[in-house]
């Protein structure tokens, strides 16, 4: 809420609103988002080719809804830093850091997840 405005909150469609504009903005914008999305399709398609289960599809989709929240995060702690610190500064550099490193780790963990699903498939669908 912005200091000084009326207490009232954006209703439930506005702010669903707000969030698509935060989405395409994003998407417009960082490059990074886009390639998670790319990555996400991969493992839809890889899941389709490979029929996994029911529960390897939750885990694929969660790891996949995760990985792109983390780079929203990413992207908008990256915002607030550019903001409120126009010029280079070594904690404003070790921020974005920081975030990107979190997004990373997540990503990580989510390969060695798709790793598993996907190869414990793979040997089911070649097994028999």
């Amino acid at each position: 809420m912005i200091p000084g405005r009326s207490p009232r909150h954006p209703s439930f469609r506005r702010s669903f609103l707000f969030a698509l504009q935060g989405f395409r903005t994003a998407l417009r914008q960082e490059r990074n988002i886009k390639v998670m999305l790319a990555g996400g399709a991969f493992a839809v398609a890889m899941g389709l080719i490979l029929r996994i289960d029911a529960v390897s599809w939750a885990v694929v989709l969660v790891c996949c809804g995760m990985v792109i929240a983390a780079e929203l995060l990413n992207t908008a702690i990256e915002t607030v830093v550019d903001l409120v610190s126009p010029e280079f500064h070594p904690l404003a550099g070790q921020a974005k850091d920081i975030a990107a490193a979190a997004s990373w780790v997540l990503s990580l963990t989510a390969a060695v997840v798709g790793v598993i699903v996907y190869a414990s498939a793979l040997i089911r669908l070649l097994a028999g």
